[in-house]
């Protein structure tokens, strides 16, 4: 009798992964999933990005794929990708409720909220605050007011290292008391209408929407906060990195970009955000850094909220939709060396930096990274005076330097050790 039973539970399965999963009307097209697991076997579980270039060839640059009994469109190359995320920006502007974060942030913030009135208060709360805090604004380098400014805005940055990985960070959602200990100490210590930082600005939000009805409460600004912190360390300590692995290994551009510095400051010790635009080569240098080591390779998933269209293809409402910005800052066509690092990519013919339509790091759209003008400025402010002060050179002993990239959330160079 159990041999029977055994017998009936493994043809059921084995006729489960032969019926055919049927794709809606006019869907783009995919590999044939198998049920339960959809594509999931047909994708590299440590870096899919060879697996999904492989399928954009077989496909084109909008293929669909099944997570399981998900289906998801993957968009590739910069048409696609600006077609979803900025011409049809709101149509595409839905995020996933199904995933682990999701559940953790319940849907509040702004990184895992979906596009409401909600998400549209605090996304312009937040930029509104951010700009008001002088991150944005001219800052200069020399007795640290740039770094401070970051940390007194932020407070919560400083129980994190900028080393450690998303992962680490959201065990912090089970151990919330240090966290929860600052907001607490916020409330205790503030003077209303005398912001000290962020938080501050959050609570004077509250109480002025206290007596309505407001999407501003305690929930919501936890999880804004963490979502700040989370997306502004392991992204810009990753790019700090590689900058350094990318100059250390190529000298020449190394040379080159000490000698604008030099040029520009004239013997001041001090740079400021402003002088970028008399340093044209070290801003192609910079920007090249986040081309080649695309940090972040799959934007963070989208879904349809409504039924849409993309490419000629028709996308029902709830569509999980993933963008593939790895494959527009190597999209051929669109830079004169794609696949391997060269500042030229952000140089015109008269040795003016300019930047191509197709430079996406951040994402596009209404959904583009909240911290871009931070991140800009901090890594100018960090590579120009690094290299005021020091010159990087790739130990004799080191070896070949190991340039390729460790797939996750947030794609990192392999450690390096110092000698």
């Amino acid at each position: 009798m159990l041999g029977l039973v055994v017998l009936l539970g493994v043809f059921i399965l084995l006729l489960s992964f032969f019926i055919r999963v049927r794709r809606p009307k006019n869907f783009p097209p995919g590999p044939r999933p198998w049920h339960i697991l959809g594509n999931l076997l047909q994708l590299d579980p440590v870096n899919p990005l060879k697996d999904l270039e492989r399928l954009k060839r077989c496909y084109g640059n909008v293929f669909s794929l099944y997570i399981g009994s998900w289906p998801a469109v993957v968009m590739n190359g910069l048409e696609a990708i600006c077609e979803a995320l900025v011409t049809r920006s709101e149509n595409y502007a839905g995020r996933q409720n199904h995933n682990m974060i999701s559940h953790i942030f319940e849907g509040k913030g702004i990184f895992m909220a979906n596009y409401d009135s909600s998400w549209r208060e605090h996304r312009r709360f937040t930029v509104t605050t951010l700009k008001n805090f002088g991150l944005g604004k001219q800052l200069k380098s020399s007795d640290g007011t740039w770094g401070e400014q970051v940390f007194d805005t932020l407070p919560t940055l400083q129980l994190f290292p900028l080393t450690k990985h998303v992962e680490v960070y959201l065990t912090c959602l089970t151990l919330p008391l240090p966290f929860w200990n600052i907001l607490t100490q916020h409330k205790g210590s503030r003077v209303a209408g005398e912001a000290r930082d962020l938080i501050d600005c959050y609570l004077d939000q509250m109480d002025k929407a206290a007596d309505g009805d407001s999407t501003f409460n305690d929930t919501q600004m936890g999880n804004l906060i963490l979502e700040l912190v989370m997306a502004g360390t392991d992204t810009i300590s990753n790019t700090h990195r590689s900058a350094m692995l990318h100059l250390m290994t190529n000298q020449h551009v190394q040379d080159r970009c000490r000698k604008e510095i030099e040029e520009v400051l004239e013997g001041r010790t001090d740079v400021s955000f402003e002088d970028r635009h008399a340093m044209q080569y070290v801003q192609a240098v910079i920007n090249e850094v986040q081309r080649i080591g695309y940090t972040i390779p799959l934007a963070a998933f989208h879904t349809t909220c409504k039924d849409t269209q993309l490419c000629g293809y028709q996308l029902p409402k709830g569509t999980m939709v993933i963008p593939n910005l790895s494959s527009v800052l190597h999209e051929e066509g669109q830079w004169k060396f794609p696949h391997e690092f060269n500042p030229e990519n952000f140089l015109n013919d008269k040795g003016e930096f300019v930047k191509p339509e197709a430079f996406l790091p951040f994402s596009a759209g209404i959904c583009v990274c909240l911290g871009e003008g931070l991140a800009r400025m901090e890594l100018f402010l960090f590579v120009v005076t690094l290299l005021q002060r020091f010159q990087f050179v790739w130990p004799e002993t080191g070896g070949v330097p190991d340039l390729s990239l460790i797939f996750g959330t947030v794609c990192c160079l392999n450690p390096l050790h110092t000698l």
